[in-house]
């Protein structure tokens, strides 16, 4: 089974009542297993989030912070040293969208302060680098964080826009990465609840990486572990194995099985691997 269910019994913390407000979506959890436990101290606040990670992994999912969970958002981004933000949705106060990050200045989140640095804009990619810091624990010092909030994946699209801007995404987030922490920092991922996009943003994240070292790819493989450690991960591929290889002309596809696949997922992988412009 490629999917596995989410049973009530491996996702305990989440269910607890103290929690349930922290949850955006009760169908999207992150099992007891996977939790990354929020180390920074705020007050009586709990240690819960709802993200899921699983070391050695450079990515933390998470849902789009609710009013109520920004601080927690940031404690996870200085916890568990994390130099990138991934955003794949918008700012949508209807939803309990906010935006939790300072145009300017500096703005506090329980113990953690975040000053905005600079931003900048490029085509479908607006990159925004802050300082963040324990205003509580000055002697451990400030690490900078690059969001990258992605333009191109309006909600009313199961796919981006374009394939082409979602590759360039990829890349400078590992750009990112390697040039600030020599590739030791994670990445925190986020959509509106955590599951389809934030499985694609890393599901095709690690294909890549699979094709720069090893010249082939098992998309199945990559969607089936991280669906292990979330189910509702690529929330709409079912089944796609992918071999790929590269040659002197550009990415040349050989796609061997494609079982019971269907929407957006299958649409988007499949997609960007068989454009040998890219």
């Amino acid at each position: 089974m490629v999917t596995p269910t989410l049973r009530v019994e491996i996702a305990l913390l989440a269910l607890l009542p103290r929690n349930h407000e922290k949850n955006r979506c009760m169908d999207v959890l992150p099992p007891d297993r996977c939790l990354p436990f929020l180390i920074t101290i705020d007050g009586e606040s709990s240690n819960y989030i709802n993200a899921s990670y699983k070391q050695p992994s450079a990515f933390i999912v998470t849902q789009h912070p609710l009013p109520n969970t920004v601080k927690d958002f940031w404690r996870l981004a200085l916890d568990y040293h994390c130099t990138s933000i991934v955003m794949l949705n918008d700012v949508d106060p209807a939803q309990l969208c906010p935006q939790y990050w300072p145009e300017n200045g500096v703005h506090r989140h329980g113990p953690i302060q975040v000053e905005f640095v600079s931003a900048d804009l490029e085509e479908d990619i607006i990159s925004r680098i802050f300082r963040i810091y324990n205003a509580a624990r000055p002697q451990d010092g400030y690490r900078m964080v690059q969001q990258f909030q992605f333009l191109g994946w309006p909600m009313y699209r199961d796919t981006p826009v374009s394939k082409r801007s979602f590759l360039k995404l990829i890349r400078q987030v590992d750009k990112w990465q390697e040039e600030y922490d020599g590739g030791e920092g994670r990445t925190v991922v986020h959509c509106l609840n955590g599951g389809g996009r934030s499985g694609t943003f890393c599901a095709i994240s690690i294909v890549c990486e699979m094709l720069c070292h090893q010249h082939s790819v098992d998309v199945f493989h990559a969607v089936k572990t991280l669906r292990n450690n979330k189910p509702n991960m690529v929330d709409l591929l079912v089944s796609v194995r992918t071999s790929t290889s590269t040659s002197d002309s550009g990415l040349s596809t050989s796609t061997e099985d494609f079982t019971a696949a269907d929407g957006a997922g299958k649409e988007l992988l499949s997609s960007l691997f068989n454009d040998k412009k890219l």
